[in-house]
């Protein structure tokens, strides 16, 4: 890998002690490094190039993170949300397929989102 980024293996072994790169180990113990933490070395060298700090780069790595688990986990929230709206889609399209009369009931049971989104559905469809 040192080699791959155009630095001293002693250059990797100190950024590993860091904790700004981390390696995995073999059955003999011999450490390998991904493509992912390759990349990862690139970036520290564009940063120290930038003049930043080691402890500055790492603190940039661990807001990354931060980011990262943030925007998982709204994600998520955004999917559970997603998945909701489509089971009340579902559940509207199985009233209007039962009983075209029910048309009262099923504004009582529509969410104002659900409208929304049907709306949008119809507008892809058309």
């Amino acid at each position: 890998m040192a080699e791959m980024a155009n630095v001293t293996k002693r250059t990797v072994d100190y950024y590993t002690n860091m904790g700004l790169l981390k390696a995995e180990r073999s059955a003999s113990n011999y450490r390998y490094y991904s493509v992912r933490e390759l990349e990862r070395l690139h970036r520290i060298e564009e940063y120290k190039r930038k003049n930043l700090s080691l402890e500055d780069i790492k603190e940039l790595f661990n807001q990354d993170k931060e980011v990262s688990s943030v925007i998982e986990e709204t994600g998520l929230q955004l999917k559970s949300k997603l998945d909701g709206l489509n089971e009340e889609l579902r559940e509207v399209i199985r009233l209007i397929e039962k009983d075209e009369k029910n048309e009262l009931l099923l504004k009582k049971q529509i969410s104002h989102e659900s409208i929304a989104l049907i709306q949008s559905l119809l507008v892809l469809l058309v």
